[in-house]
């Protein structure tokens, strides 16, 4: 059975501690690599509003470029309401709580195997 590669594994466990430092919530990860082609990983993380999701988004980019790792793509930017990023092995979307809920993208990907984050959301 194929898994998320270990790379993949090691900048989500990145992307989640930054996000956490920045005070994003609620994160929950996801191994899709036997059912998407495109990527290994999906992180979802919520943010409170719109300043913090901007926020988290920089913790992140931040984080992994000191990784070597820069998104090939970013989308949602102006609103800042639902951010993707796109790592190729990993693909985070950093939400706010309304659109969280609203998009429910744990729905969809609820059979997939979660991944153990260790970080601690708890401050």
């Amino acid at each position: 059975m194929l898994t998320a590669i270990d790379h993949a594994v090691e900048l989500t466990r990145v992307a989640a501690a930054a996000a956490v430092d920045k005070l994003g919530t609620d994160l929950i990860a996801y191994d899709v690599s036997e059912q998407l082609a495109i990527t290994d990983v999906f992180l979802v993380v919520t943010a409170a509003n719109e300043r913090q999701v901007g926020a988290v988004v920089d913790g992140i980019e931040e984080a992994l470029r000191q990784r070597g790792a820069k998104a090939v793509r970013r989308e949602g930017d102006r609103q800042q309401r639902w951010v993707l990023l796109d790592y190729l092995d990993l693909v985070v979307h950093i939400q706010r709580t309304e659109e969280r809920r609203f998009y429910a993208l744990e729905r969809l990907w609820r059979d997939c195997p979660q991944i153990e984050l260790e970080v601690d959301e708890r401050r």
